[in-house]
């Protein structure tokens, strides 16, 4: 059977990076497991197990990671015991003979398909967070390029007072800091489930050990060591609690919120024609119509921002039914919601890395924009001149008020450009700021503080919440492959 006739993940296949994809691979999973059978014998031999010997170890480490021909192995054994961990426990055996005896040495099944899920939660996380850290340095350096350029404000997508482009970035950066900061608090709360035995009393190891508490505390705290982490989970069933998922999963769903915000407000600026993503010179936009630049870049990261965010109700239905100590309605959905978000989200900051990257302002536009919307917003202004130069500010408002309506129909019934401030120019009763009028209407006294807002986020904001994770910021660009 050719590739091609079997369905594969378009996650996998067509979007997620190779170290995102390789992690949630059967070679890191059943490898995974072989390193966490290895570090078990360690710490029992250490504890004074004397069936693990150093023969036992030395193969162990020899065969850590597993073969193609070992996977085809476990695959046959496991149709024939219908049991995945016991058919990998025999074929490591097969591999380090000298060990088949005391691997998964009173353990349970969970003890690795929960400890190696921890394990890759963390890995996971640990993949995520350098590349959200990497986009939120773009669009601060962004944000700092065009803080002083004016641009017209929306507010229910109707036009309202000024802001400027690099104010604007900042309330996509804000969102995103607050992510990295759930990201790296779910990362550094994670623990292990550790050596907890079948329903996490921990009943075989304090048979292995005749009695001694202390030892089985022990040897909980040493593989938990080995393996790089803080600590163990106190108090588990058979499986870690499915709340820690949720924990996990929650912030990458909050993530699919602000890259859904980011990519659907650079949608519409590509439709105001204000903003675009990058866009490839061999690039085709439409089968049909030749002349389309189609924001597809942002339009996928809409997309899977709306599965990643789905993903979380799973997560929340399975941690909310399981029965007392565990059952097993949590395996197979767990073995699809728990990589399809990491790898979703893998692609979701891929995709806005490579979009922030190469983002291109059209400054003629949006000043024309701007101007064909200023008049109206500078009538304010113009009442307060006048009144300062001593006019009557009901007079003055009667005034503007039929011109701003005559200029409004030309635009609205004529299609006409707003000539409002030729209809000031051009009417007596505002002769006494006609030699002003340009100067009320520049861009730059209409946007108050978002300059100043700017480069204080950036350099505050933003400076601080990249603390400790600053290193992971690089120069490497984003190359997305289809």
């Amino acid at each position: 059977m050719s590739k091609y006739d079997t369905y594969s993940t378009p996650l996998s296949s067509r979007y997620a990076s190779k170290e995102m994809a390789a992690l949630f691979s059967p070679r890191t999973r059943y490898s995974t497991w072989r390193e966490l059978w290895y570090n078990l014998a360690i710490a029992e031999k250490e504890l004074g197990i004397t069936a693990v010997t150093d023969e036992a170890l030395e193969q162990m480490k020899k065969h850590l990671i597993i073969s193609d021909e070992e996977i085809d192995a476990a695959t046959k054994q496991e149709a024939i015991v219908r049991h995945d961990v016991m058919a990998h426990v025999h074929v490591f055996g097969q591999s380090a003979p000298a060990a088949a005896g005391i691997i998964h040495l009173g353990a349970t099944s969970c003890f690795v398909t929960d400890n190696a899920d921890l394990i890759f939660l963390r890995r996971g996380l640990d993949i995520l967070i350098p590349k959200l850290v990497n986009v939120i340095d773009r669009l601060s350096k962004f944000a700092l390029q065009y803080k002083d350029m004016p641009v017209l404000g929306w507010t229910h997508f109707q036009p309202a007072q000024l802001t400027t482009v690099g104010k604007r970035a900042t309330l996509w950066l804000q969102e995103l800091l607050w992510d990295l900061r759930n990201l790296r608090r779910a990362r550094d709360d994670l623990g292990l489930r550790g050596v907890k035995g079948t329903t996490g009393t921990q009943a075989s190891f304090l048979t292995l050990f005749a009695g001694d508490h202390d030892k089985v505390e022990q040897l909980d705290e040493r593989v938990v060591e080995l393996l790089g982490f803080d600590y163990a989970y106190p108090c588990t069933g058979q499986t870690y609690s499915r709340k820690i998922d949720f924990d996990v999963l929650a912030p990458l769903a909050s993530l699919g919120a602000s890259a859904h915000k980011f990519a659907t407000d650079i949608r519409l600026l590509a439709n105001l024609k204000e903003i675009e993503e990058p866009f490839e010179k061999s690039q085709i936009g439409s089968s049909a119509m030749a002349y389309k630049r189609n924001p597809m870049r942002s339009e996928r990261v809409c997309s899977l921002s709306r599965h990643l965010s789905s993903l979380i109700q799973d997560a929340w239905t399975t941690s909310s039914v399981q029965w007392f100590e565990r059952t097993l309605d949590d395996s197979a959905c767990r073995r699809v919601h728990i990589p399809e978000a990491f790898l979703t989200a893998d692609i979701v900051l891929s995709t806005m890395h490579n979009i922030v990257d190469g983002l291109v302002v059209y400054p003629k536009v949006i000043e024309r924009r701007i101007n064909s919307e200023l008049p109206f917003m500078a009538t304010e202004n113009i009442i307060m001149r006048m009144v300062q130069k001593g006019g009557d500010r009901q007079d003055c408002h009667e005034e503007i008020r039929v011109l701003s309506h005559q200029a409004a129909r030309v635009v609205k019934e004529e299609g006409g450009d707003n000539d409002l401030i030729e209809r000031v120019k051009n009417t007596e009763y505002f002769k006494p700021i006609w030699g002003e009028i340009d100067q009320i209407l520049d861009p730059s006294t209409f946007i108050g503080r978002a300059p100043q807002q700017t480069e204080k986020f950036i350099k505050v904001t933003v400076k601080k919440a990249l603390e400790g994770v600053e290193h992971h910021i690089t120069s490497e660009t984003v190359q997305l492959s289809v």
